[in-house]
């Protein structure tokens, strides 16, 4: 690189000083050294700053003491793909997850080619791509291209150390990663490698999120969750409780006669990533049995005859029905009696 270029390249006027050259370098490192910067150039332009300031030295540039020298880029991170399936419950509540697998590389050996290299010569036409060819009775030949090695002069072999793939296994990784509350399927979660313990991680990860089917709960868009609970049907008229299903366990929910939607406040899924919980939804699906035995039909009996209007445990609204039917069939009555007497 010429000076003039160099000191272009740390935004200097040609003739800058050794302080300077050494503050502009600086600056421009802090500002583009691939560790602080992730831009895609960062490296490249950290290269090119490097490269200045040496030419600038090699030219005769004074040095002063405490100069530090350049730093070289770290290689840039490579980045590792990953699924995580996940249950209802761990992506509404948040969970820890250990990842292992092994990385794949470019092998060294054939640089992804997948073939030996140097690849030897071919045999049939000891490396001359072409062989001869014997003309009639043996009067004349010529020149063909060789069919062993395609006129190329080298045989083919696949790599050894690949095993002609073009890329091996680099050392295995074991990473733990703390899934936030609130996932959703198809989420992507970046984990930047420098925020594991070093060694653990041979570069950044990229999860991609993926809900598993849920049994017994459906999830809408904005949180909520649906589900529908089959009861006794005995047990809902009569008032008493059940045990319904949320994301943390079972719990007991009391049964008001007539009543089937529920609603449980805080007990859905996140309605953002990190957010509070929305509500669940229950809709209650009361089963009575197709057949009674006798003894069921003899515990009905009791009990319509416990509730019938004229019974001790009468409903009032049953009670009011019948004075109502009888004072409709008392106007029917009078209302006989008069047509027969204007017939007489």
């Amino acid at each position: 690189m010429g000076t003039d270029k160099a000191y272009a390249e740390l935004g200097l006027a040609p003739g800058a000083s050794a302080p300077e050259v050494k503050a502009a370098w600086r600056r421009l490192a802090s500002q583009w050294h691939p560790d602080r910067n992730r831009s895609v150039g960062a490296a490249g332009r950290m290269q090119r700053i490097n490269l200045a300031l040496e030419s600038l030295r090699q030219a005769g540039l004074p040095a002063e003491p405490d100069d530090v020298a350049p730093v070289e880029p770290a290689p840039p991170r490579r980045t590792i793909r990953r699924k995580v399936r996940l249950s209802l419950e761990e992506a509404a509540l948040g969970c820890i997850r250990v990842l292992r697998g092994k990385e794949r590389e470019t092998c060294a050996d054939c640089r992804g080619s997948g073939q030996q290299r140097p690849a030897p010569a071919c045999p049939a036409c000891a490396g001359a791509g072409q062989r001869k060819q014997a003309g009639w009775y043996g009067l004349f030949s010529s020149l063909a291209d060789c069919a062993d090695c395609q006129a190329s002069g080298v045989r083919q072999q696949a790599c050894a150390a690949c095993a002609g793939s073009g890329q091996r296994d680099s050392a295995g990784y074991r990473v733990s990663v703390r899934l936030p509350p609130g996932v959703r399927n198809g989420d992507a979660l970046h984990v930047d490698a420098r925020r594991m313990r070093p060694g653990h991680s041979p570069g950044d990860l990229l999860i991609r999120v993926e809900l598993q089917t849920h049994p017994i709960f459906q999830l809408d868009d904005d949180g909520s969750l649906r589900c529908e609970v089959p009861v006794n049907g005995f047990a809902w008229v009569a008032g008493r409780p059940v045990r319904v299903p949320t994301l943390a366990g079972q719990q007991a929910l009391v049964l008001q006669p007539g009543q089937r939607d529920y609603r449980l406040l805080g007990e859905g899924f996140p309605a953002s990533r990190g957010g509070p919980r929305a509500d669940l939804w229950l809709r209650i699906a009361p089963i009575f049995p197709e057949t009674l035995n006798v003894d069921q039909q003899c515990l009905l009996d009791q009990l319509i005859v416990a509730t019938a209007a004229d019974g001790p445990g009468a409903d009032p609204r049953l009670k009011a029905w019948q004075q109502t039917l009888k004072a409709w069939e008392r106007g029917c009555r009078r209302l006989d009696a008069d047509a027969d007497a204007d017939a007489g």
